[in-house]
């Protein structure tokens, strides 16, 4: 993305946060200092309780057109990427707005998570009931379902689909770049996840979980509510 092209995104994102009557926003585009280590890593483990206290989360999909139909989510690259998935589910309130920060199908729902036209559309693209998507809980229940659920998306470093699904998993471990996918650590994490889902797991190469199933028999642009500072 072009310095300019980012620059306006941003202009407009504080414009439509404005226009929902908020005052302080903050933004994962901007926001965080990725050369700092510290800061990358208490973001990473923090990020999905930022989304959930957050009294509104705005997702821009630049690939989706104003005039787009129900259905046009599909095509959307927003829900192929791994970092996406606890942005769609941690909000209690959601929003998500076209290529021309137009209300996504122009309803002017004050939550798309309570809408069934967009709920139902989600469950359709994310292979995920509406109600985990409408009420999730971090946890490693149903563990096979949640590695499902990011079989199919992917990121841009390897590690970072696994980071990603810490905080889908109520994992608290720290973010260490360049670690081997048969490391002691990622074998206690990944462990720990396969024994409650009846599954072992692989990560792959290019940043996708894969899942190893066999025989058994069970189975991301947020507005604080009460801000302590402004973060940008």
């Amino acid at each position: 993305m072009l310095a300019s092209e980012g620059l306006t995104k941003l202009r407009m994102f504080c414009h439509t946060a404005a226009k929902n009557g908020y005052s302080w926003d903050w933004s994962d585009t901007c926001c965080i200092d990725r050369t700092n280590s510290v800061e990358l890593q208490q973001a990473i483990l923090s990020m999905f309780s930022w989304y959930r206290i957050s009294a509104l989360t705005i997702v821009h999909l630049g690939d989706v057109p104003r005039a787009a139909t129900a259905g046009a989510l599909v095509n959307s690259v927003w829900f192929k990427r791994g970092w996406t998935l606890q942005e769609l589910l941690a909000p209690r309130v959601l929003l998500f707005y076209t290529q021309d920060w137009s209300p996504y199908l122009n309803h002017e729902s004050p939550n798309h998570n309570e809408d069934s036209v967009v709920v139902s559309e989600l469950e359709r693209i994310a292979g995920i009931c509406a109600q985990s998507i409408t009420n999730f809980q971090p946890g490693t229940h149903e563990a096979r379902s949640r590695l499902q659920w990011a079989s199919t998306r992917r990121t841009t470093e390897p590690e970072d689909i696994a980071y990603s699904l810490f905080v889908i998993f109520g994992i608290q471990l720290p973010v260490l770049y360049g670690e081997s996918a048969e490391s002691p650590r990622t074998s206690s994490w990944r462990g720990s996840i396969t024994a409650r889902g009846c599954l072992s797991l692989g990560l792959g190469r290019r940043g996708v979980v894969v899942p190893q199933l066999f025989s058994c028999k069970c189975h991301v642009l947020s507005i604080p509510s009460a801000p302590a500072r402004r973060y940008c």
